[in-house]
């Protein structure tokens, strides 16, 4: 958790190759409102598991992309120059070096991909 916002930010990968990881289980034993883990990582990436609901504070990654991928609820992306809403089902790429915020005005559940050096609350 960091000392200037209420989110819970997990690193450390919970999961290894050729286990099952149910993200049913995950989401019903949540109780926080801003949930963020490292589910397992695909190659030089890792894969996030995020549950959250309220808004992300402003931030850019200055050498990963960042890819967000909706399950359910809706996801707001705000870029500098336009914002846009995602639904289950949807994804989207941020490129790096681009300022964003996310903010989920309901619980929303999203898988995010980033590279595995990147710094969730941006750099």
């Amino acid at each position: 958790m960091t000392a200037q916002h209420n989110y819970s930010i997990h690193d450390e990968v919970a999961f290894g190759p050729l286990e099952i990881i149910d993200t049913d289980k995950i989401v019903e034993q949540c109780k926080e409102q801003w949930y963020n883990t490292a589910l397992c990582n695909v190659n030089d990436c890792v894969v996030r598991l995020g549950i959250v609901e309220g808004e992300f504070h402003w931030h850019k990654h200055d050498r990963e992309d960042e890819f967000f991928f909706v399950i359910s609820g809706r996801l707001l992306i705000d870029l500098e120059d336009r914002n846009l809403e995602l639904h289950p089902h949807q994804g989207y790429l941020i490129p790096r070096s681009v300022l964003h915020r996310t903010r989920a005005p309901e619980r929303t559940v999203m898988l995010a991909m980033e590279g595995s050096t990147v710094i969730p609350t941006g750099d």
